[in-house]
């Protein structure tokens, strides 16, 4: 198996340090709902943990939550709440937006603001290395005792520097100095230290989680590419500076394209106001139609949200589902899936390479629904199909007999009210409510004893 690493910018071999690939992911800020470019992001790295469970590695997979940082605190502060209760409340709506979309938990999920000690211990120990400095109860890294600042975005200092300041208040040696402690102000949280009541920054809370659960080194860190510069690069340098400059923090780090907005391009962002929430796109296109919209493009590229598109791949989850569930027949010979297996695994071996995966699958759906309809057996194949889809997170499950049920009162009043639409002639409107039923997986049949209606096998 091969994935691009970020850091040598080539696709490498993936080989572990060690019995198992350790795997950090950068989890989301506590201050508001997730959106679909955060699912896109989840979605990616759970195919990717997947998909070496399933070549046979044991994966440890460890994803933070940033419950400490400037706007949490604002919006804690807007709402008249603390910043555990603010936490919590988007802990509890980040499961609930995973839920539908099929994400394996992480085997950790460590929090800033419980794992105090540890930030402190690592500040401590960047200041006696001489990698870290204290200013008026900040504490600051100090980038130019990094030779090697910049080799993830591969930037030099003063490029990467260009029109940095040191703002009012700030006692940096250089302006691209970074701070790992901040002296606490009015009416903020503050943990005591070393240097006075203060808490972490940003940067510092990965590097001492990822240590603490996984060790040094880890073999793969992931997020989005917006992640680059400055948080990972800063990751780099405080990491390295804490273990040894001579090794390094970890192996590959693996990085996702962005999702963007058709209209303006713009990458998706709560900072400019242009999310989508993924419980919106869930309830129209559903997990399945979510997952092939993301999987329908190279990790690495960004994507551009479009209704369009999810449309399609709703409609392609549904193709699936069906050849998967639908019987065959008991002639020979049977549908092989062996060549798409295969083709399968060359695309997932291939940097992630899920477009040309799932071009595999639906290969295969479409050999599935010939041998059935010539009357073979599909059932290997049909095993196969379901085990692939599995490794992309693909669910494909049939409509739980639960809503089925609930929905059945209205389903009634609509064919109903579509025979009374008949009866008065208005054929166009009883068409289209025929049509939009079907759209939801409901079939009409027609016959002289009255109408019935049946969910889409």
């Amino acid at each position: 198996m091969k994935l691009h690493n970020t850091l040598s910018r080539r696709v490498e071999e993936l080989a572990p340090a060690g019995d198992e690939v350790k795997m950090y992911v950068c989890g989301p800020n506590l201050y508001a709902p997730c959106h679909v470019g955060h699912a896109m992001s989840y979605i990616v790295f759970d195919i990717l943990r997947r998909y070496l469970e399933y070549r046979g590695y044991k994966v440890r997979h460890v994803q933070n939550f940033t419950d400490i940082e400037d706007n949490i605190i604002n919006r804690a502060q807007a709402q008249n709440i603390s910043i555990d209760e603010l936490a919590e409340q988007h802990v509890d709506q980040f499961f609930r937006d995973m839920e539908p979309l099929n994400i394996l938990p992480a085997h950790v999920y460590p929090r800033a603001t419980h794992e105090i000690p540890a930030i402190i211990e690592m500040v401590q120990r960047l200041i006696e290395k001489g990698h870290a400095y204290q200013a008026n109860g900040d504490v600051y890294f100090r980038v130019q005792s990094k030779r090697d600042y910049g080799k993830l975005s591969a930037r030099d200092l003063d490029s990467m520097l260009a029109g940095a300041r040191i703002e009012p208040g700030e006692k940096k040696e250089h302006p691209g100095d970074f701070v790992l402690w901040k002296a606490s102000k009015p009416g903020e949280p503050a943990w005591d230290s070393p240097w006075g009541k203060g808490r972490p920054g940003w940067h510092i809370e990965c590097s001492a989680m990822s240590l603490k659960y996984l060790g040094h080194p880890i073999d793969i860190h992931g997020g989005g590419q917006d992640l680059i510069f400055p948080h990972h690069e800063n990751e780099i340098a405080q990491s390295e500076g804490y273990t040894d400059d001579h090794k390094p923090f970890v192996r590959f780090w693996v990085h996702n394209g962005l999702m963007r907005l058709a209209e303006s391009e713009e990458k998706m962002t709560r900072h400019l106001g242009n999310l989508v929430p993924i419980q919106e796109v869930v309830q129209q296109y559903g997990g399945d139609g979510l997952r092939i919209f993301v999987l329908s493009s190279h990790y690495r590229s960004p994507i551009t949200f479009s209704e369009e598109s999810l449309e399609a791949a709703k409609r392609g989850g549904e193709r699936l589902r069906i050849a998967v569930n639908t019987r065959g027949g008991q002639a020979d010979p049977p549908a092989d899936p062996a060549p798409f297996r295969e083709r399968f695994l060359e695309a997932m071996d291939d940097d992630l390479n899920t477009a040309s995966a799932l071009a595999a699958l639906f290969d295969l759906a479409r050999e599935i629904n010939r041998a059935r309809d010539e009357g073979r057996r599909v059932d290997e194949a049909q095993a196969a199909l379901r085990e692939t889809a599995g490794v992309l997170g693909l669910a494909l499950a049939e409509p739980q007999a639960a809503d089925k049920a609930s929905a059945g009162p209205f389903i009634d009043l609509l064919v109903e009210l579509r025979n009374e639409l008949r009866t008065v002639k208005q054929y166009e409107l009883s068409d289209r409510l025929r049509a939009r039923l079907a759209e939801i997986g409901v079939i009409l049949e027609d016959s002289p004893e009255g109408t019935r209606w049946r969910f889409k096998h």
